[in-house]
């Protein structure tokens, strides 16, 4: 059973990052959606560590947070599957989950539950990637495109407000060339300590990372991006 797992714990993230192109377009988007339809009460469904709750907390009236495991910082409050819920049907008016569903292998039952969990008209906003390595093994299932996303949101019952690219194929390109260089950086070896200085020391990485965001927001062509964004409404 895996314990206490490292997990993103807040909405502050440097430009200097690794992963800061990934979670600039990421972060944007859930902001956006919450701000416009997160109410009431909210399932903060795979919480993690809680990284949204400063956003998601003055829009509800309560919340609660469950996942498979503990998180690092020890604020899940139920322990559960997300494809096997242990709330009453209706019990939600919004159920939020980000970075969740590759890692489910059960997909179409964690959305079903998200269904029946909320009440009719309520909204599951749900974030996925499309584009990134494989994390933490052996759980990382599946990738799935936007079309894939409607299906099974559709055959769940629920009706699609809209599914949003986090970023595109330039955010994706160069994210995933940063992802490459530091998975180097577990090696010992000289070329894998010069990628270091010059990726850190003299702040490669904070140059593409602005590049990258850049030239992305100029050129913007989704047939690639690195996640989806799904706000869908229960029928």
């Amino acid at each position: 059973m895996r314990q206490a797992l490292p997990r993103l714990s807040g909405i502050t993230v440097r430009k200097k990052n690794p992963d800061y192109i990934h979670l600039y377009f990421l972060m944007k988007d859930i902001k956006d959606a919450l701000d416009n339809y997160a109410t009431e009460r909210l399932l903060d469904l795979g919480c993690g560590n809680k990284p949204y709750k400063e956003w998601y907390a003055p829009l509800t009236a309560s919340s609660i947070g469950c996942d498979a495991v503990q998180s690092s910082e020890n604020v899940v409050d139920d322990i559960c599957l997300a494809s096997q819920l242990p709330y009453e049907s209706g019990s939600f008016e919004t159920v939020f989950s980000t970075q969740v569903l590759e890692h489910v292998f059960e997909q179409q039952q964690m959305i079903s539950e998200a269904a029946r969990v909320l009440k009719p008209g309520g909204h599951l906003i749900l974030s996925v990637p499309f584009t990134w390595e494989l994390h933490e093994e052996p759980y990382d299932f599946f990738r799935v495109t936007k079309h894939g996303l409607r299906e099974m949101f559709e055959k769940s019952g629920f009706e699609i407000n809209y599914i949003k690219a986090n970023g595109g194929k330039w955010a994706a390109m160069f994210q995933m060339m940063i992802n490459t260089v530091y998975s180097t950086f577990k090696y010992k070896t000289l070329k894998a300590k010069i990628l270091k200085i010059i990726f850190l020391e003299l702040k490669l990485t904070w140059l593409i990372n602005k590049f990258a965001i850049w030239v992305d927001k100029r050129h913007f062509d989704d047939v690639w991006t690195l996640n989806y964004l799904v706000v869908a409404k229960k029928k």
